[in-house]
């Protein structure tokens, strides 16, 4: 498996071996390692780069550069100048987009289709960098509402905290990275970049594309760190900020860890449906089958979950099931629908949450198959109401294409089924009562809700989070600003100044 790289990005990566080795972009230094990481591509399974295994004294050595001299060099940066320098970085990102498509392609098993969708996404986010700035602005607080402040007023300030640690996930390294640095960094946070251990090469590139933009050199860092080795980086006292996508699992851990900061976590999903007896079955199963197969399932808003009402459930199911027959899976450089999944474990789940439902009554309505390796079948299942919560897959999120029909008698019982879930991310409603609408706009208890079409998270410009086991906070164009910054009340003292004579 060849990685192609442009001869202005190939200055980051050594060519002394068949195997091209990356080096890490360390606070204004490009650095290698003794010891490097491989990286697999899930097309094949072969190693076709290596990145630095940074060590703990250079990691140590970066915090403190980034912490003294990089947090102020971007606080120092004008936001003008901030926004032309994401508008040059957007230009870059076009300028080297089949670099990108290439290593989003090798590296995740995306689709041409795909990954260039997830270029195009992280373009428009630096470009609209300028839609989070609004929420930068501050108040102005008058002191003659109380008669202890009279003759005072104040500004309330919003700040940079200081230092964001960006912990990003594997099924989209190009764009949230890019949205974690562009919110953190509008703000005036310097920000350190962990990617996912299995898809670095997003980041390096990115990291390269900043610098060249003229991104103050001292306030990025991109950390080619195994995940368990991220403890005493996460637990450190000059990171003030954690950004996190992934796991509940692991984002519990990150919070005990990470102490007394501030947290953007996106964590757990898998999206119920509810589909009403009034909804166009036709339509409503191609929404469905589009979501559980985009990126294989392996999105955070894959919907994992149907229960629709008994008057149109058969011919949703019948619907549903020749969607998925057209799906076409195989190597993401040909023309197919699904690529594989990242690594073979996760199928290895997938066949251990199947046997798991046909034992409790679940019957394999289409799919289920590995067809070799990490190439599975998209997987429909069917469960009674009565028994669909003993589920592996209803008390887990198994990251794939794989969801589970549900028979409900009415909306009432789909909104409990759906709220029993530990996960509260997404939900999709399709049908046309508008009564029965907005009583599941009311009660289900989920960050967002999708009217006649599939979660999809897009590029934030709908602010999107969880609830419950999915997480604290919002990631979206100004809303995560909320997260990155800090107030800072001033008050001004003007008592026998003569500025105010008050009645």
């Amino acid at each position: 498996m060849e990685l192609k790289i442009s001869p202005e990005l190939k200055e980051i990566v050594s060519f002394d071996s068949k195997i091209p080795s990356f080096k890490t972009y360390l606070v204004g230094d490009w650095v290698s390692s003794k010891e490097f990481e491989d990286v697999i591509s899930p097309i094949d399974l072969t190693v076709f780069a290596r990145v630095p295994r940074i060590p703990d004294q250079m990691i140590d050595q970066a915090l403190t550069k980034i912490y003294e001299k990089g947090r102020w060099e971007v606080r120092d940066m004008p936001g003008e100048k901030r926004l032309k320098t994401f508008h040059d970085m957007a230009s870059l990102l076009d300028k080297f987009r089949e670099d990108l498509i290439e290593a989003l392609i090798v590296g995740n098993g995306k689709t041409r289709a795909a990954a260039n969708g997830e270029v195009n996404a992280s373009i428009e986010r630096l470009i609209r960098a300028d839609l989070d700035v609004r929420k930068l602005y501050g108040e102005y607080v008058p002191g003659d509402w109380s008669s202890e402040s009279l003759e005072t007023e104040a500004i309330v300030r919003r700040e940079p905290v200081g230092v964001v640690l960006a912990i990003t996930p594997f099924n989209y390294p190009l764009f949230d990275v890019v949205n974690k640095f562009v919110y953190s960094t509008v703000a005036g946070n310097a920000i350190l970049i962990k990617p996912a251990s299995r898809t670095p090469l997003p980041a390096l590139l990115f990291a390269r594309i900043a610098e060249i933009a003229g991104f103050p050199r001292h306030g990025l860092g991109v950390l080619t760190v195994p995940g368990k080795e991220m403890d005493k980086i996460i637990s450190d006292k000059r990171i003030g900020v954690i950004s996190f996508t992934g796991s509940t699992e692991t984002g519990e851990k990150v919070i005990r860890l990470g102490g007394v900061k501030q947290y953007v976590m996106e964590l757990g999903g898998g999206d119920s449906a509810i589909v009403l007896d009034d909804s166009d079955p036709t339509y409503t199963a191609q929404k469905i089958a589009t979501s559980m197969t985009s990126y294989s399932g392996q999105r955070c808003d894959s919907i994992k979950f149907v229960f629709s009402e008994p008057n149109v459930y058969d011919p949703l199911k019948g619907t549903l099931i020749e969607e998925l027959k057209k799906v076409k899976i195989g190597d993401p450089r040909e023309e197919v629908n699904m690529g594989p999944v990242i690594e073979k474990g996760t199928v290895d789940e997938l066949e251990f949450a199947i046997k798991d439902a046909t034992e409790k009554g679940a019957r394999i309505l289409f799919g289920g198959k590995r067809i070799k390796d990490n190439y599975v079948e998209p997987t429909l299942l069917e469960i009674e109401k009565e028994r669909v919560k003993e589920l592996y897959l209803y008390k887990k999120e198994v990251f794939l294409s794989v969801a589970v029909m549900v028979k409900v008698e009415n909306v009432d019982e789909a909104i409990s089924l759906s709220n029993s879930r530990r996960y509260g991310l997404d939900a999709s409603v399709f049908g046309n009562d508008i009564n029965k609408i907005r009583k599941a706009i009311r009660m289900l208890e989920v960050g967002a809700i999708y009217i006649n079409d599939f979660p999809r998270h897009g590029i934030g410009y709908f602010p999107f989070g969880g609830r419950k086991d999915s997480g604290l906070g919002r990631e979206g164009i100004g809303y995560t600003i909320e997260h990155v910054t800090t107030y800072k009340t001033v008050v001004y003292n003007y008592k026998g100044k003569g500025v105010w004579e008050y009645m």
